[in-house]
């Protein structure tokens, strides 16, 4: 699988969860939105739960 930026940002847009996670990221480490997206490409996306939808996209 490969990263793709529009795709998270409509896989975040689409569920709260996710908004929330980002913010915090954003809050917690002081980065931007593009390195919150990536980072939780890695972590949640990439073999995790969201695999499947973001498949989808």
């Amino acid at each position: 699988m490969k990263f793709v930026k529009s795709k998270m940002k409509i896989l975040v847009k689409e569920n709260e969860e996710l908004k929330k996670r980002l913010r915090d990221l954003m809050d917690e480490l002081d980065i931007d939105k593009d390195a919150a997206l990536r980072a939780m490409y890695h972590s949640d996306v990439e073999g995790g739960k969201y695999q499947v939808p973001y498949q989808q996209l």
